[in-house]
């Protein structure tokens, strides 16, 4: 299913680190040392990873054990040290938020945040906004240059409806639609940034079994479609057990363990401070 909503993405819809026909394993995001603290509370302490350019990447751990927080370091929306980030070569922890987008860092949230009243495409749209170049004047006087760039974002918010399976309810306000289309309209809208890294923050919450799968099958076809790296927090380990290649679990705020899936799944510290031994055979 997934491949047959891909099939027509355009070639201009690729980010730069998509080029060949093989993705790079080299290191795209590399985390050394991150602690983050509020007031005397620590919220994450000595966090340290790679994540390799093209993988899906996963974020495991209890309630409150800095998953959330990990991605607000990765957008810029909480505080961190100067090196304590490093994006496609670049430190992060002196940028400010506006300037993730660009660099190529898109997100969704827990929380859909759409504009229920818009359109599917309309919304899809308002991701692209930091790839538009027109400035005001030519928007509110609709000068051709606003009117040909809307046009461009438009029609590629039409090709990302079609990737992820709404181009058939494009026209259909966001609020109207189930709650599973609501969050498909979240991811396209953060593909519409053309993204190097995706962070997916809890993707399959609230979604049932078959949207779970279907969702699963979508991230990998994604990923291989447009060169992406993905990073996800997630809560369903069915969803990231099958889908990511590693995984990092934090516990109150330190990373206790790293591994594949099956090394995760196996491990004595992860049985004991998360998952439980009660869920071992269910992971």
């Amino acid at each position: 299913m997934a491949s047959d909503m891909a099939s027509s993405i355009s070639a201009d819809l690729l980010p730069a680190s998509a080029a060949g026909d093989e993705v790079s394993r080299s290191v795209i995001l590399r985390v050394s040392g991150l602690t983050v603290r509020f007031g005397g509370i620590v919220a994450l302490n000595d966090v340290s990873f790679d994540v390799g350019k093209g993988e899906i990447f996963g974020i495991i751990g209890p309630n409150g054990a800095g998953k959330t927080t990990l991605f607000n370091c990765l957008s810029r929306l909480a505080p961190i040290g100067a090196d304590a980030i490093e994006f496609d070569g670049v430190k992060i922890g002196r940028l400010s938020p506006s300037r993730m987008v660009g660099l190529g860092i898109g997100r969704t949230f827990q929380n859909l945040a759409l504009f229920r009243s818009l359109s599917v495409i309309e919304n899809i749209m308002l991701g692209a906004h930091s790839r538009t170049k027109s400035g005001v004047f030519s928007n509110v006087f609709r000068l051709p240059v606003a009117r040909r760039e809307e046009e461009r974002v438009g029609d590629e918010a039409w090709e990302l409806a079609k990737l992820v399976g709404l181009d058939s309810v494009g026209h259909v306000s966001a609020g109207d639609l189930p709650f599973g289309f609501q969050k498909r309209i979240e991811l396209a809208r953060a593909l519409a940034a053309r993204p190097k890294l995706l962070l997916l923050d809890e993707p399959a919450a609230g979604l049932i079994h078959d949207e779970v799968e279907a969702l699963g099958d979508l991230v990998v076809d994604l990923r291989a479609r447009l060169g992406l790296t993905v990073l996800i927090v997630e809560h369903h380990m069915g969803f990231i057990m099958k889908l990511c290649e590693r995984i990092v679990v934090l516990n109150f705020g330190r990373n206790i363990a790293e591994g594949t899936p099956s090394a995760i799944q196996k491990n004595q510290d992860v049985l004991q401070a998360y998952l439980g031994t009660a869920q071992r055979a269910h992971c």
